[in-house]
């Protein structure tokens, strides 16, 4: 085992050649590297490949007898200064490297055929194999330095990814802004590591975490700034793990190709920062109101993410916002304490969230293919619905990965979130009824998602006439009404047609065109007694093999791999104890040993029943037929209220304003923070320009016209200089004699 150990510093590298390789054919052999581009892909699951049966053999060592394995090697060395670099294997590491292999791959599947059709195929590739190589060796790294060089690297990897489709400017003002919100978390992780160094004296975890405890034990330091730098430290987690209030970027970032809101921003990059929160745990809890500082800001951004995903039109910035909460579960566990719960349900998540993201991903590209590439009108959900019966399996994958991320039983995130619901009631029950709470909103806005996109009935406005995009369609309402009036709730086709007289006619058909799902066009010559001319209707249909393969094994993941913390006895053993106990002993953790199965499942049942109220809002509000009786209901209630109405109908109002406009945070960054700067900087550019330019430029203009001034006075005559001369000697003396 040993002998394995001495070779796991190749774990980062082995990604490595297909980026390098990738720049250096597309530099000199351009046409040869295109023409290989299969090979390329092929080659980056290979690797890929190579380390995920690596990682699984050393967690297997790690169940079997749990140890850290450190080597190091010196990288300089100047007096008292010295800078290592190495590797560092605990359980931890090996969590991380089986997430970041396991998740990569599947993408890279799914990415093969994703991006078969882009000019960047290649380019696509490449960034994918850096940043792979990037965050293993972040997740391996023995020292903060090292972790802060990978940590640069993600971050660079992300702002390219995000920004792949560069020429579209929104998705440049995306990558521009994570790039900048991420820079002011960076700078204070720099910071932190910079203070502890000076502190400490070393960038090594085990020395670092030994050598502070006893500072904090024999108050050698102050306290105020060892919280300081902890706090410093905490700031890179808060902007890479999109936490409050360095989130904003996250949203934007959905801009960026689906295969990587499901890698980055989803399941690895963002995880980054609950894995470097976890690491400095035994830093972080010996300070108690540094601990209360990442809980408050996990319950915040769990609120936060919660409530702003309400109204989201757009499929994957919704995804994005649940992603946003669910890092708030994790960073509230880990604030208090509950080590296991936190790396839990990181990886239930990771693999729900991952199926979620490629599920949308196959919505779009469904869409894509029949409106042309529209971001703005494929990934709408309000143009959406009705297409389980087009795209079936993607259906079922999507919403057994909704029912995970619901924390409904038996699904993955039932097991994880529950775990991180009991231990909130242990440390704060303000905490609890906020989590429990935002728990029954997840459900809501997740069964939102699925309701109108899946549910109800076919868009029309997607489809296309002759393959181009027809701007007189008939749009189905999703509740299957439309000025009133119910009209056929089967799926049927009607167009508005323009006629001679550039008045617009609608025509209901009264027969039926059942869609055959392996069909991808259907023909229709008439509807009703009007004859029209032959054209063909495009829809939505399956996606390939290569897209549908990725999706149902993450879906095996998601039904079983929350059985790996389940206790399988009273003493609370489960398959995977030892990898979810820190490789450094804590001061305290609020979840015991202990297993108290009435207690357990008297829990679940509570959680569960608020999961299920969520979803049954979800379904009376989006669902056609219960949405239509919630309505009549509700105003037959509030018929002779009217007070109450208009009351209910504000704070509706005022919810979705709050949702929909990302409780203005972003208007507040924008006001006060990039105008006032833009302001500011003309205001010193005015002073730069005009005041200190103008003072220089002003004396070298008065000078010369002086000069000339005198020039012509004195007549060129060297008595006349003189006694100009002496006369601006004696009146400078004099003002010098005045000001004494």
């Amino acid at each position: 085992m040993e002998h394995t150990y001495q070779y796991s510093w190749i774990i980062p590298f082995i990604p490595l050649p297909v980026p390098i390789l990738l720049g250096v054919g597309l530099l000199l052999f351009p046409t040869a590297t295109k023409n290989l581009r299969r090979t390329w892909s092929f080659l980056s699951i290979f690797l890929l490949s190579i380390v995920m049966i690596f990682s699984l053999y050393l967690s297997i060592q790690q169940i079997i007898i749990s140890c850290i394995h450190q080597n190091v090697w010196s990288w300089t060395i100047n007096n008292d200064l010295s800078f290592e670099f190495g590797y560092f294997i605990d359980p931890l590491t090996c969590i991380m490297v089986i997430l970041i292999t396991t998740v990569g791959i599947l993408v890279l599947i799914y990415s093969d055929n994703y991006m078969s059709h882009d000019q960047g195929y290649l380019r696509f590739f490449a960034y994918m194999g850096f940043f792979n190589t990037s965050m293993l060796g972040l997740v391996t790294s023995s020292n903060l330095i090292q972790i802060y060089f990978f940590w640069e690297f993600v971050g660079m990897c992300s702002y390219l990814l995000i920004g792949f489709w560069f020429t579209r400017p929104i998705a440049a003002n995306a990558c521009q802004k994570a790039f900048v919100t991420n820079r002011v978390g960076d700078f204070g992780l720099l910071l932190g590591i910079l203070g502890l160094y000076w502190v400490t004296g070393s960038f090594e975890f085990q020395d670092l975490f030994e050598i502070f405890n006893n500072l904090i034990l024999t108050n050698r330091v102050n306290l105020f700034f060892l919280t300081l730098c902890a706090f410093l430290l905490f700031m890179g987690p808060i902007a890479k793990s999109a936490q409050f209030p360095l989130h904003v970027w996250l949203p934007d970032a959905m801009e960026g190709p689906t295969p990587i809101s499901a890698l980055i921003h989803a399941a690895t990059m963002v995880a980054a920062g609950i894995f470097l929160v976890a690491r400095l745990l035994p830093l972080f809890i010996v300070i108690p109101s540094i601990m209360y500082i990442i809980s408050l800001i996990g319950i915040i951004t769990i609120i936060l993410g919660s409530t702003l995903a309400l109204a989201q039109k757009d499929i994957k910035r919704g995804l994005a916002y649940s992603t946003m909460a669910q890092l708030g579960y994790m960073m509230l566990a880990l604030g208090m304490g509950s080590y296991r719960s936190a790396l839990f349900h990181l990886i239930t998540h990771a693999y729900s969230k991952a199926l979620l993201f490629l599920g949308s991903g196959s919505i779009i590209h469904s869409m894509e293919t029949i409106v042309g590439y529209s971001p703005d009108k494929s990934q709408n959900m309000i143009l959406m619905g009705g297409l389980t019966k087009h795209v079936p399996i993607t259906k079922t994958a999507f919403l057994l990965g909704t029912l995970s991320l619901c924390g409904i039983p038996p699904f993955a995130c039932f097991w994880s979130k529950d775990e991180i619901l009991n231990d909130s009631w242990l440390f704060s029950p303000i905490f609890a009824i906020i989590a429990c709470s935002t728990a029954g909103l997840t459900a809501f806005y997740m069964f939102r998602i699925y309701l109108l996109t899946f549910e109800g009935h076919l868009n029309t406005y997607f489809l296309n006439y002759s393959g181009k995009k027809s701007n007189s369609v008939y749009s189905i309402s999703l509740w299957g009404k439309e000025d009133g009036k119910k009209i056929n709730r089967n799926f049927c086709l009607v167009p508005l047609l323009t006629m001679n007289n550039k008045k617009e006619a609608s025509f209901f058909s009264k027969k039926t065109y059942k869609i055959n799902n392996n069909v991808r066009n259907q023909t229709l010559i008439t509807v009703g007694n009007c004859a029209l001319n032959k054209r063909t209707f495009y829809y939505p249909y399956e996606s390939d093999n290569t897209i549908l393969f990725p999706m149902l094994v993450l879906l095996l993941f998601t039904l079983f791999i929350g059985a790996i913390g389940i206790p399988l006895n009273q003493e609370g053993f489960d398959i995977l104890s030892k990898l979810f106990t820190p490789s450094i002993n804590l001061l305290h953790q609020n979840s015991t040993d202990f297993v108290d199965w009435y207690e357990f499942f008297k829990n679940a049942s509570f959680s569960v029943s608020i999961a299920f109220f969520g979803i049954f809002i979800a379904y009376c509000l989006y669902k056609p037929f219960y949405s239509s009786l919630l309505n009549l209901t509700l105003l037959n209630s509030f018929q002779k209220w009217s007070s109450k109405t208009l009351f209910l109908e504000k704070l509706i109002n005022c919810v979705y304003n709050w949702s929909y406009n990302r409780a203005y945070i972003d208007t507040f960054y924008k006001k006060i923070l990039t105008e006032s700067i833009r302001r500011l900087s003309k205001q010193i550019d005015f002073f730069d320009k005009r005041i200190i330019d103008g003072i220089t430029n002003g004396v070298g203009i008065t000078s010369f016209f002086v000069g000339e001034f005198t020039k012509y006075i004195g007549g060129s005559r060297i008595s006349s200089y003189l006694f100009l001369y002496l006369s601006y000697v004696s009146l400078f003396f004099l003002f010098l004699k005045i000001l004494n």
